[in-house]
């Protein structure tokens, strides 16, 4: 059985997979990769299944060894990765022989970057996912982001793995966004027309109060109607809400499953990987988009995922 070492976890680093869906009644949200795009891309580079569960490390990385060796992949943002000090390219495969230690930096782009490898990391399952639910401590190792000493096992990989990459231009369409295309919230409504016109053409920064629960935003406030109240409901993936300050949040992969503020939008499906890649201080737009258009963007990214030419083999 091979491993990994944790020497340097780097700010928060977890093990995440594709989720534990169909929770959210019980309260328990799906959670798992906030860039499920990304982790997916390293997967299939390994011959892996692509709920495999990999490393998600955010804004700064760490420094991990082998002792066994492994076939691996770096997907999503740039942290400057080295093997052994000399530098290694995201979205290909990378063999770590015996012995060697990867070491990735702070980024130099988006704010999350995955480590996956062949056989997948062997954590215990919790609702059918190694995905760690961090606020809850569950899943993963421990439920806890990873420390020094960690010990991860690596699974076996029934497949040989090829020396490929993402091709190019694939990655251009799958490159995350900053303008965030959103479908009418449930109570879209309750703002003026003039709110909403506003609200679409208003840039928003995202604040240091960021994390995998949800992303707060700045900028022009977005006044409800008055003489609107509600009562706590259940509350989606990806949906902004707006807090009696009028400063927009979404809804993030470890969200609270109810709410009581009022959604004006959501977060279409596809784009919730650009979510995942929201750094403090960068700057985002909202999007009107139908159901139908958010339906059809879904699906031509799945085939683009699922296409069979997507990797192409490195000299």
């Amino acid at each position: 059985m091979s491993r990994m070492l944790v020497e340097t976890p780097g700010l928060f680093t977890t093990v995440q997979d594709l989720g534990r869906p169909g929770f959210g009644p019980l309260g328990v949200s799906a959670s798992g990769a906030a860039d499920s795009v990304a982790m997916r891309l390293g997967n299939l580079l390994l011959n892996n299944l692509p709920s495999a569960a990999a490393i998600e490390m955010t804004l700064t990385g760490g420094v991990y060894s082998f002792p066994d060796g492994a076939d691996l992949a770096l997907t999503g943002a740039n942290f400057a990765p080295t093997l052994d000090g000399s530098p290694v390219e995201r979205w290909q495969v990378i063999h770590a022989s015996p012995g060697q230690t990867l070491r990735l930096n702070g980024t130099r782009d988006g704010a999350r970057c995955y480590l996956s490898v062949a056989g997948g990391f062997l954590v215990n399952s919790f609702l059918g996912s190694a995905s760690t639910h961090f606020l809850s401590g569950l899943g993963g190792l421990e439920g806890r982001a990873l420390k020094r000493g960690d010990v991860l096992e690596i699974g076996v990989s029934d497949t040989p793995v090829r020396r490929s990459r993402i091709r190019p231009d694939a990655l251009r369409q799958l490159q995350p966004q900053k303008l965030l295309r959103v479908t009418e919230g449930p109570q879209s409504d309750w703002f003026s027309e003039d709110t909403r016109a506003a609200f679409y053409h208003a840039k928003y920064s995202v604040t240091e109060e960021a994390n995998r629960m949800g992303l707060r935003l700045e900028g022009p406030p977005v006044p409800v109607s008055a003489n609107c109240t509600m009562v706590t409901e259940g509350a989606p993936l990806g949906a902004v809400q707006v807090p009696e300050s009028g400063q927009p949040l979404i809804l993030f992969v470890e969200q609270q499953t109810t709410g009581g503020y009022p959604k004006i939008a959501n977060v279409i499906t596809a784009d919730m990987g650009s979510v995942g890649q929201l750094r403090p201080r960068d700057e985002v737009q909202f999007e009107w988009v139908s159901f139908e258009v958010a339906r059809a963007l879904l699906l031509k990214q799945e085939q683009l995922l699922s296409a069979s030419d997507l990797l192409e083999e490195m000299a």
